[in-house]
């Protein structure tokens, strides 16, 4: 591995699938971000490399499986000495940043949200519910956990500009704790994209993992499809997904022009040849990343207020945003149909990408607040009261929780 004055250890909940999810090419998207900058990188996680995990060594990019409750880590730490540290997810600055924190205390804790899950676990709960009840009750562990991890860094990356508002204004956290880095692409090639009548064909796509997206297909089959299917003759709903379960699959029905095609390795590829992205997404969090792969791709949509979230709204949306399902419906005939909308909407897309979502115009400003960070550091922590009290606290309780669970494990072992 080269050498650099920097280095950024990554604890990761899993190894990146960019084919698989978006959350996969959000990993990608930092560890990017870092290597442009000249950082030595590491990763590491607990879990297990799958058949579609990247291959990060080829990135010269060290990798190492750890343990979690276990001193080993400990030790890793020790000779590791990472000037930061990347946590994916809250629920991994859960389990290591206590150990992080008193290995190596001048480390930058770094936090990347992906997305609010407290705020995917309320919506899911009032999905399951039927209710929309109690939309701003926010007294529940997942929110509590979140809340107290981003407390606990220096910094925490967040993906929506939507959740931004949220944290600053609903939880009062200060800014400074914070910083806006959604999805991220490069130029739009608006030239060689496919045209309208070179499509045909309505698509969706998700990972089947994620609830949301499983959802999402059930309404397509239950509600949508049934009297879409009946409007436009001759006209297939393409179904894909890495993960499929063999619910999703036996959503598959040629004769109703269902088809449920599971994993694609080429998303450009099934993109420029649908006409229409379909997404009625009934809850969720952070960013849809396929509906800003539509838009690179010139795609337009129909979507939810939940899919929009956080990218655009009705007067700049590449397409409709409809939460009933009857306007759904007819915004998707018409965009199928009428190419005069179906060509300002893709222009819309491309006009979204290019003044919120370009990487350039992310990436300066990006390593200036961690260059920042790193000179600034121990000011930095002085400011925040409420960072250091949840520090304290929280290591001296997760501190002795793992090295119970530690001793447990060993004795578990001897027996």
């Amino acid at each position: 591995m080269k050498s650099s004055a920097q280095k950024l250890l990554i604890i990761g909940t899993v190894w990146p699938e960019p084919n698989s999810s978006a959350a996969g090419s959000r990993m990608m998207q930092l560890i990017q971000l870092f290597l442009n900058a000249n950082w030595d990188l590491v990763f590491v996680s607990t879990a297990s490399q799958g058949e579609w995990s990247v291959n990060l060594t080829s990135l010269g990019i060290e990798t190492v499986s750890v343990e979690v409750n276990d001193a080993s880590f400990d030790t890793f730490l020790e000779n590791c000495q990472p000037n930061a540290v990347l946590f994916d997810r809250f629920m991994t600055e859960e389990k290591f940043g206590w150990r992080v924190a008193q290995i190596c205390p001048n480390a930058i804790r770094i936090l990347d949200t992906e997305d609010l899950h407290f705020l995917r676990a309320l919506r899911t709960a009032q999905f399951k519910n039927k209710s929309n009840s109690n939309p701003d009750n926010w007294q529940f562990k997942d929110c509590f956990r979140e809340i107290a991890s981003i407390y606990r860094c220096d910094l925490s990356l967040v993906i929506s500009n939507a959740e931004m508002h949220l944290l600053t204004h609903t939880f009062g956290i200060n800014p400074s704790l914070l910083f806006y880095l959604p999805l991220l692409y490069n130029s739009v090639d608006m030239v060689n994209v496919a045209a309208f009548a070179e499509r045909k064909d309505f698509m969706f796509i998700g990972n089947f993992l994620h609830e949301p997206n499983m959802q999402t297909v059930v309404a397509l089959k239950e509600k949508i499809w049934p009297i879409l299917k009946n409007k436009l003759p001759g006209v297939q709903l393409h179904i894909y997904g890495a993960y499929p379960s063999q619910k999703a699959l036996g959503l598959h029905q040629v004769k109703d022009r269902f088809l449920v095609h599971g994993r694609v390795n080429d998303v450009t590829t099934v993109m420029q040849s649908a006409r229409v992205l379909l997404a009625p997404i009934p809850f969720g969090a952070g960013l849809k990343g396929k509906l800003l792969d539509a838009m690179f791709n010139g795609l337009p949509s129909v979507s939810s207020t939940i899919g929009a979230e956080g990218i655009g709204n009705a007067s700049n949306w590449p397409g409709f945003i409809a939460d009933d399902t009857t306007h759904f419906i007819n915004d998707a005939i018409q965009l199928y149909t009428q190419e005069s909308s179906w060509k300002q909407a893709q222009e819309n897309g491309f006009e979204c990408l290019q003044t919120s979502f370009q990487f350039v115009n992310f990436e300066p400003i990006f390593q200036q607040t961690i260059q920042k960070l790193s000179i600034e550091l121990l000011e930095h922590r002085k400011q925040h009261f409420m960072s250091a009290l949840l520090q304290y606290h929280t290591f001296q309780s997760n501190k002795y929780f793992s090295k119970w669970i530690e001793e447990k494990n060993k004795q578990t072992a001897q027996s």
